[in-house]
């Protein structure tokens, strides 16, 4: 992924810092020069990033570093301090009341992938709590609503629309009627006009009739420095708004856009950072810029652990603390950890692992853990709830109905019993690490 690419970039540059024996001159300005290497691979501005160098070689050489600091400390909080009021430094707040309604209204030009941010929005309001629903305002494009539909079926959330219309106000109105139970109504707009004037204009015109609480442009972030014009533009035409950028995860030009964006002062609310439709985060640049340089992101990984927890009753749980670990168990730990995301994303957020475990690995550790889930739906109930009755009749075939080997149907079974042991090893303890309320789940 581009990101990544930048992320281990400015990894690289600071280990370089890390290592060097003495902090002089020379080593801030090999940085400063290692920090402009990678944003302008980056695709970031010219401009923009010689303010930054600037920025960076001078505070770093020149300004006084409190006492209890050493300057290779001061050298690093001074990079992370600048990269991140680069990319707009305060998180835009997010705020919605379960009970009031609040409408969203995205605007922007065709291509940027306003549908799919419409479902993916719908979603992470929805995994916070609170009631979403969608309307489908798109008359011009075909097939707008069937893909709405599909997406939001899948997440289990209300659409509106209405293929015979065309007056994209009366369907917005009448959606707007229908959905009056909702907490958040986001509309999804149609993204027809190519020249950001005419975008501009038809927004303004569903602004004044519709007047939604939130305008939301949707920038697609592989466009790089040209998503300035578009935000520069909708900055200035609208005192309320944010900025959604999408398609962070595949582009080389992401960090442009994003410097771009922040540049022109508009706010970055959300930022999608893959193709799944849980790929949606708000945008906060401190977070964002830690996790670029290996710093990690604690306080999202903790987020993501708590939207995928699983909910097991206490009694449930008090057997499997002492020892009543079952295949089932494992199958339904291995569910949880899907849900929070790819390996790579999660090692991202935490501190000195991002840019430290090979790609190659951690492909390994997807493509195992994707083998043991099929392996477990394979087996019958009683082997589920007793592995002890496996013999090599019942491996073999299992690896045959699950389409793998009996030297992976043994893996598993291998794990499975290292997994229990650990259970019992927390039984002292009373406490149980990735399932219940809270992480981990204690009993008096």
């Amino acid at each position: 992924m581009a990101l990544e690419r930048l992320g281990s970039s400015l990894y690289e540059a600071l280990k370089k810092v890390f290592r060097a024996s003495i902090i002089d001159e020379a080593t801030v300005k090999e940085l400063v020069r290692d920090v402009q290497r990678a944003l302008l691979q980056a695709d970031v501005n010219v401009k923009l990033l010689l303010d930054i160098s600037k920025r960076i070689e001078n505070r770093a050489l020149k300004e006084k570093f409190p006492p209890g600091i050493s300057r290779r400390e001061h050298v690093i909080k001074v990079v992370y301090e600048e990269l991140t009021r680069f990319l707009g430094e305060k998180q835009v707040p997010i705020k919605i009341e379960p009970g009031k309604k609040k409408v969203t209204m995205l605007v922007g030009i065709q291509g940027s992938g306003k549908t799919t941010a419409a479902a993916k929005l719908a979603r992470y309001f929805q995994k916070r709590g609170l009631k979403p629903a969608v309307i489908c305002a798109d008359t011009y494009r075909p097939g707008a609503y069937a893909q709405l539909q599909q997406l939001a079926e899948r997440i289990n959330v209300p659409l509106y629309g209405d293929l015979k219309a065309k007056d994209p106000v009366n369907i917005t109105f009448e959606g707007l009627k229908h959905f009056n139970d909702r907490d958040v109504v986001i509309i999804d707009t149609a993204g027809r006009h190519k020249e950001e004037q005419e975008l501009i204009k038809e927004m303004k015109m569903l602004e004044k009739k519709i007047k939604p609480d939130e305008i939301m442009l949707v920038i697609d972030g592989t466009i790089g420095q040209q998503a300035m014009i578009q935000a520069k533009a909708f900055n200035e035409a609208t005192p309320i708004g944010s900025i959604l950028v999408t398609k962070l995860d595949g582009s080389a030009r992401g960090g442009g856009a994003l410097s771009a964006v922040a540049a022109t002062g508009a706010p970055i609310k959300f930022v999608s950072t893959g193709e799944k439709i849980g790929d949606m985060e708000p945008f906060v640049p401190s977070r964002f810029v830690g996790r670029l340089l290996g710093m990690g992101d604690l306080e999202t990984l903790l987020e993501k652990v708590r939207e995928a927890e699983v909910k097991v009753p206490e009694k449930k749980a008090k057997a499997i603390l002492s020892g009543k670990f079952t295949l089932t168990d494992m199958y339904e730990w291995f569910e949880t950890m899907k849900g929070m995301g790819p390996f790579r994303k999660l090692l991202k957020m935490i501190p000195g692992m991002s840019y430290n475990v090979p790609e190659e690995k951690l492909d390994i550790a997807e493509d195992r853990l994707e083998k043991w889930r099929v392996i477990i739906q394979s087996m019958t109930p009683k082997e589920k709830e007793n592995p002890k009755v496996f013999n090599a009749s019942r491996i073999k075939r299992v690896a045959r109905g699950s389409g793998t080997s009996e030297k992976d149907v043994k893996e598993l079974l291998k794990q499975y019993s290292m997994m229990r042991r650990m259970m019992k090893t927390l039984r002292r303890k009373k406490k149980l690490p990735f399932f219940g309320k809270g992480l981990p789940l204690e009993f008096k």
